[in-house]
């Protein structure tokens, strides 16, 4: 197969407002900037790819460090600088791009940070653009393939479903009212993503967590769904590695035991920083893995310490990382979920191919799929008129779930289309 290569780049951004402060990891952002490339080929194609950047959530020293736009601008100075160094160069496929380029433009960060201990996440989050960017690109050149024929061959068992529904798991953020969670649930959400570790010392944090919990519980028990195996709604805690360790992550599991919440208990996300390796196999809850986990080698590491789940970011640590923890995953028998990153809905759909491929979560008939941009952007009516498909049926979620029908998987849910007017900012 010949290789594919780059004659050259254009690089934009756009600023996208919050409806509100997106509060989780002890703080909160205002804002996340949209990162736009177009590269073209030595044979004239030419492809235009979008990421979005999460600084609070990939790395929190850079967060603190810089003021909001500051961090969002080092970012986006990586992501222009990953695409300067594709230009001139040519590859297989984009795995074997990003794996060429990443060293550098990871020490291109430190430069810029001036911190030796930049998470590896950090440089991932700022080259998605640059990576989808590729496979559409490498798509497109090979004659039009879809999302299935784009995929490499040895990764095609992992994603070899082809689910009619996903469920969407909203955001509930520190702030969400208790009238805020009823209308969630009364719109068919059953599977609620509840963030933790909010702001202060372990202990402060803990009983704010304790109480939280408790209140959201309250509020909820009375409710009932007919797509949760007990009829109840399921709960996720994502924690982004605020807990220090097992000791103070197992007080907020009694507490939750306490007021008979454990059982509703799916999942809790990453409890504790990158750095704590704790084996987690006799929490009585599923533990799964997002931001300490950056290629194939981790998602070892963490099963080993009795992870029974990782959330996969295509859209936060590019598609070809995910593929390679995917397929890591897959080979020990580990399940993968697809996570959001406050997506605008064209990185959605990239979100939403991964996801129906994955197959459904254990003990559900459908796989999940967490997705808050639409409870986050103020212009979120605005992006879904802009959707290159707009109209269809599965780019909104209807009763707590996409829809997907052939059309979705015959379109790959219009991710190789020009993406609406960020074409535009990029347009020569």
């Amino acid at each position: 197969m010949d290789a594919i290569q780059v004659r050259k780049y254009r690089f934009n951004f756009e600023r996208e407002p919050l409806v509100r402060p997106f509060q989780f990891k002890g703080s909160s952002f205002r804002e996340k900037w949209t990162l736009i490339i177009e590269l073209e080929s030595s044979e004239g194609t030419r492809a235009t790819g979008i990421g979005g950047t999460a600084v609070l959530w990939s790395d929190p020293a850079v967060f603190s460090s810089y003021s909001e736009a500051g961090g969002n601008m080092i970012m986006a100075a990586m992501a222009e600088k990953g695409a300067q160094l594709v230009v001139g160069k040519s590859f297989q496929d984009p795995i074997e791009a990003i794996e060429a380029i990443l060293p550098d433009v990871h020490e291109y960060g430190i430069g810029l940070t001036g911190n030796r201990g930049l998470k590896k996440t950090f440089t991932l989050n700022s080259l998605v653009a640059l990576d989808l960017t590729l496979w559409k690109l490498l798509a497109l050149e090979r004659g039009g393939l879809d999302f299935d024929g784009m995929i490499p061959e040895e990764y095609r068992p992992a994603l070899s479903h082809r689910l009619s529904r996903i469920a969407r798991l909203p955001v509930v953020s520190y702030d969400c009212s208790k009238e805020e969670l009823i209308t969630l649930v009364r719109e068919g959400h059953f599977f609620l993503k509840i963030k933790v570790g909010q702001a202060g010392t372990p202990e402060g944090m803990l009983k704010k967590d304790q109480d939280r919990l408790t209140e959201i519980h309250q509020a909820l028990r009375d409710e009932r769904s007919p797509h949760s195996p007990n009829g109840k709604i399921l709960y996720y805690l994502d924690a982004n590695g605020r807990y220090p360790d097992k000791a103070t992550l197992g007080k907020l599991v009694d507490q939750a035991d306490r007021i008979g919440m454990l059982r509703q208990i799916a999942l809790i996300e990453e409890p504790f920083p990158g750095e704590v390796k704790e084996d987690v196999s006799d929490v009585p809850v599923r533990i799964a893995a997002d931001e300490s986990v950056e290629d194939g080698a981790g998602v070892g590491e963490r099963i080993d310490l009795g992870y029974k789940a990782i959330a996969i970011k295509p859209s936060g640590k590019t598609l070809s990382m995910s593929l390679k923890m995917i397929q890591t995953a897959y080979e020990r028998g580990l399940t993968c979920f697809i996570a959001d990153n406050a997506c605008i809905p064209l990185l959605l759909e990239w979100n939403k191919n991964v996801s129906a491929r994955l197959g459904p979560f254990p003990g559900l008939s459908a796989g999940i799929i967490e997705s808050n941009g639409e409870q986050n952007y103020k212009y979120w009516t605005r992006m879904i008129a802009d959707h290159p498909l707009r109209g269809a049926g599965w780019i909104e979620s209807k009763g707590g779930f996409f829809h997907l029908d052939k059309e979705f998987y015959r379109t790959s849910g219009g991710i190789f289309l020009p993406p609406g007017h960020y074409q535009e900012l990029v347009s020569p």
